[in-house]
């Protein structure tokens, strides 16, 4: 056991076919980039148009910062031509005018730093609110499709990033782009010969920033889309621990987690190497760039006296500055890029269609009665495929109404439509008379409660728990659901009672006593239709016999919706629609199925005979 520790850790082999993928990518025959980065762009921008008067503060600040830096090594090289070469008095004070341009630099450039910080913090807390806000206007399917940490990656990772970038990405390109212009005014004023040999390294400059960005592009896409891979792995593991660990298969998701972390470690690797190229190619460059000014700049000083050694001092601090604006543009390119891929992945999810807004005319729900009425209903979640087919029943007020059939017979399906998270491709649903396509989706909610097999908690105490069901009720409100629920009793006996903290979920009391707080939470919302989802399916018998007398004072004048695969559960229903294949095969008492000796006559007996 102790050798195998030792062994060095190998990557699953299907890491080994992505990293050749990835090499091959990073190599040039990548064809995929960013495709909406103009729009994108232009999407960012309506974000900060918002701080138009900031902004102009901030280019205000940038331009004196910029003018100052470019005006310190000017006076510098002017003091060196009037007080060392030409041995002039004053120097003191020449001195003191330098140390105040160099202060003034300072000052400005950590104004427009603060300032830029401040509003780059205000778009991204903008577009965390606008993609939350989102979040909920987008229909349940959108979220049955895609993993839940995947999606909190965008609205982490992926927003950090546009952060990080708009702290410094646009402050530093504003000032290389004034800094670039600048040194070329002063530099064709003092030399023209020496400007045109610095110029010299301009297109080797641009031609290997280009040939570095345009792998990288890619390469920073595919590391944010990788992260987001990785987070819904992880998201998706952590909540299922429990099952890992009963089948074992830790090895399994080991070997799962360390294929993604290698996609995202080779992604990063070739994307950061690349990117680290531009500034060992600025800076050869501008190397070879001073030796150039250095060397011919000596020679006309020497023999022609065309120029200064104070303007050689001038031209070699420039060539420096004029490089460095290029490295900093290329590197603050390569983050642009990256911020540009997350804020894609942020608006691919506010592009996405919402939830079909309610009709204009579409009513609020005073008062519900329950009548609940399915007229030759059908929906099909793929085209051509329908999962259920022409559903008639009629649920009076009051009644409940138990569903039973196979797995994949439509049961679920037809309380999600009840609930508007579909809408019928044909047919229609009467509530009290009235096509629930003309109510609004929040009313028609707001009269229904929801007691599912596995019930939510959310992180926060037991009595928050509860209020969730309606928020504005008392505390004494709260705690008569919680006795109705049979929930009081084991509540008062712990430490902190109504206000014990609940992990996420729940975690840390039973099943059962979540479930409890369920119905209790159900209880205090005060419903007039209720949807039971195979509420005691993994409960144990005695605390499914309090939840049963729970379940029955909650069902009481209400019109109830039952999905079981226990008959028990169901037989005192006063309707029993039996579904197979999206069809109603049945419907009526237990007592009339069983003597029409159909499906559900076998479903008893065979489930009679296992008991």
């Amino acid at each position: 056991m102790l050798e195998k520790l030792k062994e060095p850790f190998r990557y699953p082999k299907v890491a080994l076919k992505d990293k050749q993928t990835v090499r091959a990518k990073a190599g040039g025959k990548a064809k995929k980039k960013p495709t909406q980065t103009g729009k994108t762009l232009l999407r960012l921008w309506a974000y900060l148009a918002r701080y138009r008067g900031k902004l102009i503060a901030v280019l205000v600040m940038v331009i004196c910062s910029t003018v100052f830096s470019i005006l310190g090594p000017y006076l510098t090289g002017t003091a060196i031509n009037l007080f060392i070469e030409k041995q002039q008095s004053g120097f003191a004070t020449f001195l003191f005018i330098i140390g105040g341009v160099y202060l003034l630099q300072a000052i400005t450039t950590w104004l427009h730093n603060i300032w830029m910080i401040n509003i780059s913090q205000q778009i991204v807390f903008q577009m965390r609110q606008d993609l939350f806000r989102y979040l909920h206007r987008l229909p349940i399917p959108y979220f049955s499709k895609r993993q839940h940490g995947e999606m909190m990656s965008r609205m982490t990772n992926d927003i950090d990033n546009i952060s990080s970038s708009l702290n410094s990405s646009i402050i530093q390109i504003l000032s290389s782009t004034l800094m670039l212009s600048g040194i070329v005014v002063i530099m064709l004023s003092i030399s023209p010969l020496l400007t045109l040999l610095t110029f010299i390294i301009v297109p080797l400059m641009f031609s290997g920033m280009k040939w570095i960005t345009n792998r990288t592009s890619y390469m920073f896409k595919e590391q944010q889309q990788n992260l987001g891979e990785l987070n819904g792995f992880i998201e998706e593991t952590l909540s299922g621990q429990r099952i890992v660990k009963a089948f074992s298969q830790e090895d399994k998701v080991k070997q799962g987690f360390a294929t993604r972390n290698e996609k995202i470690k080779l992604s990063g690797f070739w994307a950061q190497t690349l990117s680290g190229f531009i500034p060992k190619l600025m800076n050869g460059l501008n190397n070879l760039s001073f030796a150039i000014i250095a060397g011919v700049g000596g020679i006309l000083a020497i023999k022609g006296n065309a120029i200064t050694v104070g303007a050689i001092y001038i031209f070699a601090e420039y060539a420096r500055q004029f490089t460095r604006p290029l490295n900093d543009l290329a590197n603050q390119w390569n983050m642009m890029l990256s911020a540009v891929a997350g804020a894609e992945r942020v608006f691919q999810v506010l592009d996405e269609p919402v939830e079909e807004a309610d009709e204009e005319q579409a009513i609020t729900l005073a008062q519900v009665q329950g009548c609940v009425q399915f007229k030759d209903v059908s929906f099909s979640y793929k085209a051509n495929d329908n999962t259920i087919q022409g559903v008639n029943f009629t649920a009076q007020p009051g009644e409940t109404v138990a569903f039973i059939g196979p797995t994949g017979a439509g049961k679920t399906t037809l309380i999600q439509l009840l609930c508007r998270f579909y809408d019928p491709s044909a047919g229609k649903i009467l509530l009290d008379g009235t096509n629930i396509t003309s109510v609004k989706r929040e009313s028609l909610r707001q009269h229904t409660a929801f007691v599912l097999q596995d019930p939510f908690l959310f992180a926060g105490t037991i009595r928050e728990n509860i209020r969730y069901g309606r928020l504005e009720a008392t505390d004494q409100e709260v705690e008569e659901a919680a006795k109705q629920a049979n929930a009081h009793s084991f509540i008062i006996r712990m430490k902190q009672g109504y206000e014990t903290e609940l992990i996420l979920d729940g975690g840390g009391i039973s099943q059962g006593q979540k479930q409890l707080i369920a119905i209790a939470r159900a209880i205090l919302a005060n419903p007039s239709l209720l949807v039971l989802d195979e509420a005691t399916s993994s409960i144990d018998t005695v605390t499914e016999i309090k939840i049963q007398e729970a379940l029955h004072r909650l069902m009481q004048g209400r019109t109830s919706f039952v999905i079981a695969h226990r008959l028990n559960t169901i037989q005192q229903a006063d309707q029993i629609v039996v579904l197979q294949q999206g069809k109603v095969t049945e419907k009526g008492s237990h007592e009339q199925l069983v003597e029409n000796n159909g499906f559900y006559t076998q479903l008893v007996n065979g489930q009679f005979e296992l008991e």
